[in-house]
Order: C-alpha cells, then structure tokens, then sequence
C-alpha cells in the first residue's frame, strides 16, 4: 500500500512540474467578414477607429494571456538555458524528494490522534467492560499511540517493569516507522545544491573552454558559460530549500506523535498500576 501510494505521488508530481496547466496559444481575433457595399459606403473615420479597437483588444488580449503563462514560460526557458544534463538530475531530485514528503506527510496525519481522549475511552473500556475490550478499541484505533496501548494491555498481568520495557520497545518501532523514508529525503536535500554547484563548475570550465577556442575574452562569450553555471546553482538552492521546508514540518509532526506516544505510555503506566493494585 504504501509503495502504491509513493509510486502515485512521484507521477503527480512528475506531472505536475512538467506541465502545471494546460497552455493555450494565442490565435488573434478573426477579422469579421464585411460586405463590400458596406464597405465601401463607410465612412473612413469609422473605419479607422474599428481598426484601433481591434488592436486594443489583441494587445489586451495578448498581454493577459503573457501574464498568465509568462512565469511557467519563463521557468522552461530558464531551464533549457541551464542545461539538460544536470537540471534533469536536479529536477529527479525534486521529483522524488516531493514524493517522500508527501507520502510521510500523509502518512502521520493520518497516524495523528487525540491521545487524551483515546486514553480516556481506554480507560473506560477497562473499567466498564474489561480488558479485551479496551484491546478491541486499541486494534481499531490508527496511530503509534494505540500500538504502544495495545502492546502494553497485553502484558498487563505481568511485572511493571516488564511492561515499561515492551511499551518503550515497541514506541522505538514505532518511531522508526514514523521517521521511514526521512533518510531519502536529506539525500535529496543534500544533492540539489551539490549538482547545481557541480554545474557551476562545468558553466565555468566551458567558459574558458570557449575564450580559449574564440582567442578572445569578450564578455559576450564569457556570458554564455557564466549563466549555465548560475542557473544550475539557483535551481539547485531552490530545490533544497523547497525540499527542507517540508522536512522541517515532517520533523515536528514526529516530535508531536513521540511526545504524545511518551505521554500516553506514562497514563497507560498509571491505569494499569491502579488497576492492578
């Protein structure tokens, strides 16, 4: 399930960054079709006067359709400039680092719970209706949080200590499964900006290559190679920027399930003392 669900992602967001929204081209506006007669029977101020209608319109026309896809426009254009090679590789990066992302942001909002209002049933469920009851509620409920409960109400007829073990045990399985796939993500963090300073570097040697080649250091030739390396350097930064941004939200919403995870072992930790005493 999960693989499905990231394989999902990763064409979203391939999609998504390849082609965000359907462009349409700009036709200009037909000319109407007059008749002759009419034509000629018109009078030359108001004909001009249409003209420059017309114009007005297909300028205000064209430049609302340049607002629209200029930025899209652009970021292609920007793109190709910097290179295929090494934008594809930095592209891949963000690609597959978005896909993490949002694969394990789905995954712990959909793990996160109201911990005291769980505990609270569970409780009410061992003291009105008994254990495997309060084990049913557990089964049934989502989240870290019901598994470290679970795994707990299993060994409640055993020492304390031993059931401190097996809760705090389980709740580090549990938060190496929350933390599964965080390890890509840094990767990609990590690459972006290295294969943009990396293409950097070529930009630069080709650069020379070229003042070499041309005898000459014009700034026309030293502009070309000079602005390969900078595109591949920006897009490398924006891309692990982007990609931390959602790492930093993935690593509170771990430090938020832990905390409640450690919370709920210390009240399953009371019940259960009470309960046995």
């Amino acid at each position: 399930m999960r693989k499905k669900l990231f394989l999902s992602l990763l064409l979203i967001c391939t999609s998504v960054l390849i082609n965000p929204q359907a462009t349409v081209a700009y036709a200009a506006p037909a000319t109407p079709q007059t008749d002759t007669t009419a034509v000629k029977a018109a009078n030359d101020t108001t004909s001009q006067l249409l003209d420059e209608a017309a114009l007005e319109m297909a300028d205000t026309t064209m430049i609302d359709n340049m607002a629209e896809e200029g930025a899209y426009t652009q970021l292609k254009t920007k793109f190709v400039e910097g290179g295929a090679g090494f934008m594809s590789l930095v592209a891949l990066c963000l690609i597959i680092g978005l896909a993490f992302c949002i694969e394990r942001i789905i995954y712990l909002m959909m793990s996160e719970i109201d911990a005291k209002k769980f505990m609270q049933s569970v409780e009410t469920k061992l003291t009105t209706e008994g254990v495997e009851a309060a084990k049913t509620l557990c089964r049934n409920t989502k989240g870290p949080v019901a598994s470290i409960c679970y795994q707990g109400l299993l060994r409640m007829n055993s020492p304390a200590d031993e059931i401190e073990r097996s809760v705090s045990s389980y709740a580090t399985v549990q938060t190496g499964k929350m933390e599964k796939g965080c390890s890509w993500i840094t990767l990609c963090i990590a690459m972006a900006p290295s294969l943009g300073f990396l293409g950097t570097v070529i930009g630069m040697v080709m650069a020379f290559d070229q003042i070499q080649t041309a005898g000459d250091i014009s700034p026309t030739i030293v502009a070309s190679g000079m602005k390969v390396a900078l595109i591949t350097t920006i897009f490398g930064i924006i891309t692990a920027l982007i990609l931390q941004l959602f790492y930093n939200y993935i690593l509170s919403k771990i430090d938020h399930l832990t905390a409640q995870m450690e919370e709920s072992a210390i009240t399953l930790m009371d019940i259960l003392k009470m309960r046995n005493s």
